[in-house]
């Protein structure tokens, strides 16, 4: 049952708070103290970081012992490093048969890009080139501020816009250093790419990540043409919790309860959406692993019980909001990820092709671990490349669609 308006903003009880006492481990007493000390005058905005902080630390020590035993196996392992070699060396060939049926024969008949020894990370002034204006307004909150990467002259015709959304866990929303590769990469060839900031928890709960980013597209619907941008054809994508959030907002677009205080009539609709090694599934808890996220989701995120609150939580999961009117899906993951593994973007994938009525592509990065798209520069440009040609593929498609209507 959903919650009425006015329960929504009722202050807890009693009750609650004994409950929450009762529970609390030290590491919600921590939260607590960072998000009571940065609501202080004068002073206040400046602790709003310890939050951030005091977060993370709750997500690193859940993942941890994982991601470190994987890493163990990975650098450990007698051959291993030749068979990381031959795993990367697949990469393109992996690219070009996920893409096949979506994109032409000739347009993945091209010289893929070769391997570069250096993280992209290394890479980031380089990139950063590409940014033709930095810390646009998209909202009133002091954090809604995006990033427009684009060539200095863009042809006549309006041209195809992508949203960028970072990943952080929920809690880290910054626009900075992520996504540059693919964003460099399509600016070069004639888009505008919007990358943005968003707010994020333990100060700003759930659903305040959804809304920024469903604002952020309702800027881009009604305001990227003054930077050239196509206001018809907006794409999304993102990276792990970025990944959950472009999802998200690919499948419920204009959805009443996720549009936040924007103004009726706004369009938060996308035309294609790509996911990279992210989370999608917020309900599961079916393994030890994903049972530790969602009791990170409800102390830190959502700050609400999924068991009191099942509705937040599905209409928060892609998974649970697939249908057949989905936009265009590219989906990218790798076998070797520890923070997500890879087994939901498996399962997310197989459901929206059973169901969605457009096109759906997945690229399964062979041994290719979280974040690879900032510390493995022998895939990262391959994979722009993928997805430059998935999203020209589908702009190309709604431009002759849109040739048809006319005629």
């Amino acid at each position: 049952m959903t919650a009425r308006p006015d329960d929504r903003h009722r202050g807890p009880s009693l009750a609650s708070r004994a409950r929450w006492l009762l529970r609390a481990t030290p590491a919600d007493h921590v939260l607590a103290w960072t998000v009571a000390s940065a609501s202080l005058p004068i002073v206040g905005k400046h602790l709003e970081p310890l939050g951030a902080i005091a977060a993370m630390g709750v997500w690193g020590f859940r993942h941890m012992p994982d991601f470190l035993t994987s890493s163990a196996k990975s650098r450990l392992a007698p051959g291993n490093a030749q068979v990381r070699k031959a795993e990367r060396g697949m990469t393109n060939s992996i690219a070009q048969a996920a893409l096949r049926g979506v994109v032409t024969p000739a347009d993945l008949d091209i010289d893929w890009p070769a391997q570069r020894p250096m993280p992209p990370l290394c890479n980031s002034l380089e990139y950063r080139r590409d940014v033709y204006r930095t810390s646009v307004r998209y909202g009133d909150s002091p954090t809604q501020l995006l990033d427009v990467w684009r060539p200095k002259h863009l042809p006549s015709e309006p041209a195809p816009v992508l949203l960028f959304v970072p990943g952080g866990a929920w809690v880290h929303g910054s626009r900075m250093l992520q996504g540059y590769a693919l964003m460099s990469h399509l600016a070069q060839r004639g888009w505008v790419c919007l990358s943005i900031d968003y707010r994020v928890a333990p100060h700003h709960r759930w659903p305040r990540h959804i809304t920024d980013v469903k604002a952020a597209i309702a800027w881009a619907r009604a305001n990227v043409d003054k930077f050239g941008g196509d206001r018809g054809f907006v794409a999304v994508a993102g990276c792990s919790a970025g990944g959950h959030l472009a999802a998200l907002a690919g499948l419920t677009p204009n959805h009443p309860e996720l549009q936040g205080a924007l103004p009726d009539g706004s369009d938060t609709s996308v035309d294609a959406v790509v996911g990279i090694y992210g989370r999608y599934d917020w309900e599961d808890r079916s393994t030890e692993e994903r049972v530790r996220f969602v009791n990170f989701l409800e102390r830190v995120v959502v700050g609400r019980r999924i068991d009191r609150h099942p509705e937040i939580y599905r209409l928060a999961s892609p998974m649970a909001q697939i249908h057949r009117d989905a936009p265009p899906f590219l989906v990218v993951h790798g076998t070797g990820d520890s923070v997500i593994p890879v087994e939901q973007a498996r399962v997310f994938v197989d459901r929206l092709k059973a169901v969605s009525q457009s096109p759906v592509s997945y690229i399964e990065l062979p041994g290719a671990g979280h974040a690879f798209d900032m510390t493995d520069g022998a895939r990262t440009g391959s994979i722009a490349t993928a997805i430059g040609l998935f999203l020209n593929q589908i702009h190309r498609n709604r431009m002759l669609e849109r040739a048809k209507a006319v005629i």
